[in-house]
């Protein structure tokens, strides 16, 4: 099924959203040229602009509860699970592609695809459900970008978050010039992040021969560094972004017919490859400056209720001041794209299960409240981040069942419905990512607790003091 709409430089949709720029009029020139066979560019011109929804879906899987995981896995278990993170970026590659995949076959997104086979009551269940978990994700980008600041100039937490706000505001302005723009800023933030881990792991020096031993033979270390395992593994997937994906896929760049639409499935292929496989190092390389730091020289950073502000405050004495500003920098660049994404995806679960949308600005507004009255209330942001992941953790199986459903059936895919093998291998991976988050919730709410006792100063906010501070199994793992 081929998408209707025209590939113009002007009046088209993107995410749901009108775009009136020209700024998009190369790529979509050069794009239909290849997709015709016509163009006589080099390959990577020829490539160039295919790639990017990929970069816009890739920054959930390293926004800010990303950090706090992957610091407590690599501090409390050095290398060890480093495969994990390897496994679970292969897993999401292959979620995302599903994504990709159905957004070029039938021009629709998934949430759209979703009201038109679904009651209706269904359809505005899962609305409901789909923006609970997208908010309480956006909460999270959004503190994450808040704390670095926090932690970057010491300014006061509130400042931090309408600052926040402020940037987001910005950033999401710059769609109505079209989807280049936004895919470039969004990429750049992508490759801030990577330049900064790339330089953690500089000052760090970790042992990546005991990094490659982590990921040719797989192993655990008794039931905490299973739970912890489990932790990474089952929050892999993000479900706002998964419906987003579809929707950047749709509307981008046309094909006119079967032929076509393989082809730009293709370079999507490409694209998801590049962005994610740079995810998954991003994420390995927060493991191993872990490893390298906290765990390699005896400092447990882990019992601490706000993993992150320790884990910054316990850098500049290991390996100076710039690895801290480093950090900081990193978590900047990760909350601020991811909370401005964030509200995309929000953007296309209304538009998507109801037929209705509310303008950007409007929306990104709203979200923002609850994070700065959580900020303004006092509430530990760390903690914050875990009960958003909790949340997010009830939302991910509407999203990926339907996803493999669609995707599998002929009448709507056309000649990109899944091989018999790619269906086998989503509905295993899909099982095993339900039932893992699953096995957290009922860690959060059942699981044995624990006792800890910390206090964590910000800088400019006094102290933050969790004495006898309850947590389980769960707290600690705030999940990706």
């Amino acid at each position: 099924m081929a998408n209707s709409n025209g590939d113009g430089a002007s009046g088209r949709r993107y995410v749901g959203e009108e775009v009136t720029g020209s700024a998009d009029a190369t790529a979509l020139s050069t794009a239909s040229e290849v997709l015709q066979g016509t163009s006589q560019k080099g390959r990577f011109t020829r490539l160039l602009p295919f790639l990017g929804p990929a970069f816009i879906a890739c920054i959930a899987y390293m926004d800010p509860g990303n950090f706090a995981t992957n610091i407590q896995g690599g501090a409390q278990f050095g290398y060890l699970l480093l495969w994990v993170i390897v496994a679970s970026n292969l897993m999401a590659m292959l979620i995302q592609t599903l994504s990709a995949k159905l957004g070029i076959a039938t021009g629709r997104n998934l949430p759209e695809m979703i009201r038109e086979r679904s009651p209706r009551w269904v359809t505005w269940t899962l609305w409901v459900l789909a923006e609970i978990v997208a908010m309480a994700t956006d909460l999270a980008e959004f503190l994450g970008a808040a704390i670095a600041l926090n932690l970057l100039f010491g300014m006061p937490m509130l400042a931090a978050g309408i600052l926040t706000g402020i940037a987001t505001f910005a950033i999401l302005a710059l769609q109505r010039y079209g989807f280049r723009p936004l895919e470039a800023i969004i990429a750049a933030f992508v490759g801030v992040i990577a330049l900064c881990y790339l330089a953690e792991t500089i000052l760090g020096q970790p042992d990546f021969g005991a990094a490659g031993a982590s990921i040719i033979s797989p192993s655990f270390s008794g039931t905490e560094s299973i739970l912890l395992a489990t932790g990474i593994l089952g929050a892999t997937v993000m479900p706002h972004v998964i419906y987003l994906h579809s929707a950047l896929t749709q509307d981008r760049v046309v094909a006119g017919n079967a032929e076509q639409r393989r082809r730009l499935f293709r370079f999507e292929l490409l694209d998801i490859a590049i962005a994610m496989g740079l995810a998954g190092l991003i994420n390995a390389s927060m493991l191993m400056m872990a490893a390298a730091t906290f765990w390699a020289q005896g400092y447990d950073i882990t019992a601490a209720d706000d993993i992150i502000f320790e884990a910054y405050q316990t850098l500049t004495p290991l390996l100076g001041g710039a690895a801290s500003t480093i950090f900081g920098v990193s978590l900047l660049a990760s909350g601020l794209s991811s909370s401005a994404v964030g509200t995309m995806a929000g953007q296309v679960i209304m538009q998507g299960f109801l037929g209705r949308q509310i303008p950007i600005w409007l929306r990104r507004l709203v979200t923002m409240l609850p994070a700065l009255v959580v900020i303004a209330i006092g509430v530990s942001a760390t903690r914050t981040l875990v009960i958003s992941q909790v949340i997010l953790s009830f939302g991910i199986p509407f999203a990926l069942i339907p996803l493999v459903v669609f995707t599998r059936r002929r009448d709507l895919m056309g000649d990109l419905v899944n091989r018999r093998l790619t269906t086998w291998i989503a509905t295993v991976v899909v099982t095993l990512i339900v039932g893992l988050n699953m096995f957290l919730l009922y860690q959060t709410f059942f699981g044995q607790r624990r006792r800890a006792t910390t206090i964590v100063r910000l800088p400019g906010e006094g102290e933050y003091h969790a004495a006898n501070h309850a947590t389980d199994n769960r707290t600690s793992l705030s999940a990706a």
